[in-house]
């Protein structure tokens, strides 16, 4: 069996490798300290049992768990936590395995028992990720790209991947834009089937060849706006029903 414990705490880590050495003796055990360098090495070395802590810098726990589910094998999953017992009620609701720290060694061989590979339904229903990922992450053959959220203009639907844009800065996601929208309700406006744009970064609606586009600060796209989303556009940027026209 091969266990890949994530976690930004060296301590925490350690606690859990001694108890897994305990418990799972022919185990292979490898380490990650953050969401990043996990998904690096599950590129050569992919485990079966992730072990993937939950508030992390940059990467949190949730983001990780999202990007497995775009692979064809994901491991089993399970959480660990320093969240109090209300937050966890979520976890127990979905079914999730999951450890509160500091893990106990009994309590780690029954999540043991219990991991399962994690579904978007489970993941979309934990609300531990709050308003979605702080980072964007994308995987491909130039190896593992980020970008903040808060630098991302608009997200572009283009054949099998969606085209993130932001000033000096392209990457291409396996997620779907519909998903994006429900991961980003409030920061990001649907103005056509293929495009979402971030409403902090509107500079204006404007007329481009006979079509309605949007204007975004610090990049040259220009995302076309359908009729059937501008007047939900123009009231979401002005606040009047329908905008101003």
């Amino acid at each position: 069996m091969r266990i890949l414990i994530v976690d930004d705490e060296a301590l925490a880590r350690e606690r859990l490798r001694r108890l897994l050495v305990r418990l799972k003796p022919e185990a292979e055990l490898r380490e990650a300290a953050s969401g990043r360098e996990a998904l690096e090495l599950m590129e050569q070395w992919p485990p079966e049992v992730l072990l993937l802590d939950i508030r992390m810098p940059e990467m949190d726990g949730v983001a990780v768990a999202r990007k497995l589910l775009a692979l064809h094998e994901p491991p089993a999953l399970i959480f660990c936590t320093a969240y109090d017992e209300y937050a966890l009620d979520a976890l127990r609701h979905q079914a999730v395995a999951y450890l509160l720290k500091p893990v106990r060694e009994r309590e780690l061989d029954d999540a043991l028992r219990a991991a399962v590979r994690i579904n978007r339904a489970q993941l979309d229903a934990l609300g531990v990720a709050g308003g979605g990922r702080e980072e964007i992450v994308s995987a491909g053959h130039r190896g593992v790209e980020t970008l903040d959220v808060a630098e991302v203009r608009c997200f572009l639907a283009e054949d099998k991947y969606v085209r993130v844009c932001a000033p000096g800065a392209e990457l291409l996601l396996s997620e779907t834009l519909k998903e994006l929208e429900q991961e980003y309700p409030a920061r990001f406006l649907r103005v056509h089937r293929n495009a979402l744009v971030a409403a902090a970064h509107v500079l204006r609606l404007t007329r481009q060849d006979n079509a309605w586009v949007v204007e975004l600060a610090g990049v040259d796209e220009r995302p076309q706006v359908s009729r059937r989303h501008l007047a939900a556009l123009k009231e979401a940027l002005t606040g009047r029903p329908g905008g101003d026209g």
